[in-house]
């Protein structure tokens, strides 16, 4: 389930819908909020998953979503958000204490992150999400 989260997150569709018709409508959702969707992550909210909403906010940068993960004990969730922000430690402990999918969950999170970022501060596709 994990590998076909990361391919959902780049962006194939068909997986996607695999995981919302299967039992993982949290993990449709969660790909969505990281797509910049805001009703996804109402969605998240009114469904009972904040902890991943918070990880989708520590994974943008803020700071106090980050503190949220760490005081409810969602570490591995604070840790992926960590490593999305680019913080070498989280990778490493993430590469100690997990498994290669939760690993490269991280690194498919951050491509997407930053590839958003650059394309909403290229001047060519300046405002444009993915």
């Amino acid at each position: 389930i994990i590998l076909a989260w990361c391919k959902a997150l780049e962006g194939h569709a068909e997986i996607s819908k695999f995981l919302l018709e299967n039992g993982y409508e949290e993990l449709f959702h969660t790909t969505n909020a990281l797509l910049l969707n805001q009703a996804a992550r109402d969605w998240l909210m009114k469904n009972g998953y904040p902890h991943l909403m918070a990880m989708v906010n520590a994974a943008e940068g803020n700071e106090s979503a980050l503190h949220w993960l760490e005081v409810h004990n969602f570490e591995l969730l604070y840790h992926v958000a960590n490593a999305v922000e680019g913080e070498m430690s989280s990778f490493e402990w993430l590469r100690q204490h997990t498994n290669e999918g939760i690993f490269l969950l991280a690194k498919t999170i951050k491509q997407v992150k930053d590839k958003i970022e650059f394309n909403h501060n290229d001047m060519y596709s300046f405002g444009k999400d993915l």
